[in-house]
């Protein structure tokens, strides 16, 4: 009997200590909850049918803390649609999802709204859980991406409608599919490198000096011989950088072919000036200037150089331009106004 009885004390305390245990887990298991709701911003509300709250947490703004649509922090359509949504699930036991849109200091906050059933062991409903979780930042960079994806679109038909005005006045000026592949070809990969500049700044554009150096550079033996650059380094928009950049492909290709860069000694000069111009704002004039000896025979038919040089680019750039060439000097000049730089 003593035995028996011993026994069962013993297992009157390991039930003690189980339900102990029990215990300090739920506990723990409680505040690790409330750490997570903490942490990944989430708002949970419990409410009986009446919409009376039976408890809530973490609790921000713009929910109450004690209900989440009554405090008139909440614009008073948002709290009708939540209002309506609670009734809805109290009514046919299903659950449903919203998601609201609620002006801010600082823009718009997003959220996503889940409200739930609390079915008791019937199936009747007594009472309804809310989760509020704050989804502003991933709607920004969702917002972010599309723009981001709309400006790519609009950049990428603005450089197709300058490749195939390219194809186009390249075939013009072309006597064989020959000569028409080897300046196509060097004038795509012209574009290409300013769109290596462009693409590299998130799309800001290009530096003046980085672009002209980058475009003589691929045909110069030793660009900082070849080319000699002074004056404003201002920064060209991706439209600007692109033309500009084509400009001073073609001229370092007739120097090249005809002028300064044929011979070992040769060399060209391209001055940036910031001037002013009509109504007070500045424009950025752009000179490329060589010395051409007796045996530099510039061809002296119109092509494609010259009519982008002189027509395409400043068309482009609402700007101005001229392409002079003496006896012993090639001189181009290109004026551009303001809305195609920055100078900051």
């Amino acid at each position: 009997m003593q035995s028996r009885a011993g026994d069962m004390k013993d297992s009157g305390r390991s039930d003690e200590i189980i339900a102990l245990h029990t215990a300090d887990s739920e506990m723990q298991l409680g505040r690790a909850l409330l750490h997570a709701l903490h942490n990944a911003g989430i708002s949970v509300l419990y409410q009986d049918r009446e919409m009376r709250t039976v408890w809530a947490r973490n609790m921000r703004p713009p929910w109450a803390s004690d209900t989440a649509d009554s405090n008139g922090m909440l614009p008073l359509a948002q709290a009708e649609r939540i209002g309506a949504a609670k009734r809805n699930v109290v009514a046919s036991g299903n659950p449903e999802h919203l998601e609201l849109s609620i002006p801010a200091d600082d823009g718009v906050r997003w959220f996503q709204i889940w409200v739930d059933a609390d079915h008791d062991d019937g199936g009747a409903v007594q009472g309804v859980v809310t989760t509020m979780v704050e989804t502003t930042e991933q709607k920004r960079r969702e917002q972010t991406l599309k723009t981001l994806l709309r400006e790519v679109s609009h950049r990428s038909k603005n450089l197709l409608a300058i490749i195939q005005s390219i194809a186009t006045q390249t075939s013009r000026y072309s006597d064989t599919l020959s000569d028409f592949l080897t300046r196509f070809r060097g004038r795509l990969q012209s574009l290409a490198s300013s769109q290596d500049l462009v693409t590299s700044s998130n799309w800001r554009g290009a530096a003046l000096r980085e672009l002209v150096s980058g475009q003589v550079g691929r045909y110069g033996a030793d660009p900082l011989r070849s080319l000699r650059f002074q004056g404003a380094n201002p920064y060209l928009n991706p439209n600007a950088a692109l033309h500009i950049g084509l400009a001073m492909h073609e001229l370092a290709v007739n120097s090249v072919s005809y002028g300064a860069l044929s011979r070992a000694d040769g060399f060209v000069e391209v001055t940036a000036d910031l001037t002013a111009a009509s109504a007070g704002e500045t424009a950025l004039s752009l000179t490329w200037a060589e010395a051409i000896g007796a045996n530099d025979n510039q061809p002296s038919e119109k092509r494609f150089g010259s009519v982008a040089l002189e027509r395409v680019v400043p068309a482009s750039l609402n700007g101005t331009a001229t392409l002079e060439i003496t006896g012993d000097r090639l001189e181009y000049r290109l004026v551009v106004p303001r809305g195609n730089f920055e100078t900051d």
